[in-house]
């Protein structure tokens, strides 16, 4: 929808959209902090606040402007207007590969999702680490992750057109091995500054990979299938991706990372974590083929 709206408006796609995206992550930032000072992380109420942000979100949308259809409407088949036509996409070798390592990296999204609090959260087990501040706000120490985003989400335009998007995603899968491997070698007192480090590097891992991955499917996709291929990258990075890193995520850490007393053993868990995205990074690498055109960043007519 972003997209189209820009489009009507005869804007720049890619120079446009990440300053407009980026107060989806200012939003996530209010979020956790409220959650962290209002000490409801480990809460149900959390939900219930939540549950009222969406309320007024709903209401604030019928105060938007409306939003034009297309008028050049054509009959449909079933199939196309289910929007199941986008996922002939996997026909062509290299759109297929960007779809599969997406999902590949949705996974690693996850692992970061599900275990980053809990990863803050366990410290507090240890004597002298349970009254620092870093364990009494973790929420807000992560949120350090999306401060980072909202600077690296500017710099997507000049880093696309400069690098092309197989250099790009190759920079995120690299940020996502500094990630967790820093998380595997840090904790909140001496070595703070590595899970600080760890919180910047997800910027770039996260936009580089979402935020680009989603403009390079604008780029190389037929106006009448754009949308619904939006649906499958989503589809793949934060459906099959989100499910495959829980899914094995959970196996691997209850049957390998947990000793006797059900204590998660977490350097091991953020290391192998680290190995998973190094092996996506050198397969990315030498698998996925694509020749950079920057006059392609440009033109995109919807």
């Amino acid at each position: 929808v972003a997209y189209s709206a820009l489009q009507g408006a005869n804007l720049d796609i890619i120079k446009n959209y990440p300053p407009i995206r980026v107060f989806g992550t200012i939003g996530f930032i209010v979020a956790m902090w409220t959650v962290s000072l209002l000490k409801i992380e480990t809460s149900a109420m959390q939900f219930y606040v939540a549950s009222a942000a969406s309320l007024a979100l709903g209401l604030f949308s019928f105060t938007l402007p409306k939003c034009e259809i297309s008028k050049n409407v054509k009959t449909k088949s079933f199939v196309e207007s289910l929007g199941l036509k986008a996922f002939t996409l996997f026909k062509n070798s290299k759109m297929a590969l960007f779809f599969i390592f997406s999902m590949l990296l949705g996974a690693s999204l996850q692992l970061t999702n599900a275990y980053g609090d809990t990863f803050l959260h366990d410290f507090a087990k240890i004597p002298e680490y349970k009254d620092l501040l870093t364990i009494e706000y973790p929420a807000i120490i992560m949120s350090i992750s999306q401060m980072s985003e909202t600077l690296f989400i500017l710099a997507i335009p000049f880093f696309l057109r400069r690098f092309g998007i197989k250099k790009v995603m190759l920079i995120s899968m690299v940020a996502w091995v500094l990630r967790f491997a820093l998380f595997g070698f840090g904790n909140p007192a001496e070595l703070l500054w590595m899970i600080i480090l760890s919180n910047i590097v997800y910027g770039m891992a996260f936009d580089f990979f979402n935020i680009s991955g989603s403009l390079f499917v604008e780029t190389q996709t037929d106006s009448s299938i754009r949308a619904s291929a939006q649906g499958v990258f989503m589809m793949m990075t934060n459906g099959f991706g989100a499910i495959l890193g829980s899914w094995s995520s959970g196996l691997i850490i209850d049957n390998f990372f947990k000793d006797g007393n059900g204590n998660y053993e977490w350097q091991g868990i953020w290391l192998t974590f680290a190995a998973y995205a190094l092996a996506i990074t050198i397969l990315f690498a030498i698998f996925f083929k694509h020749e950079h055109n920057r006059e392609e960043m440009v033109a995109v007519k919807h």
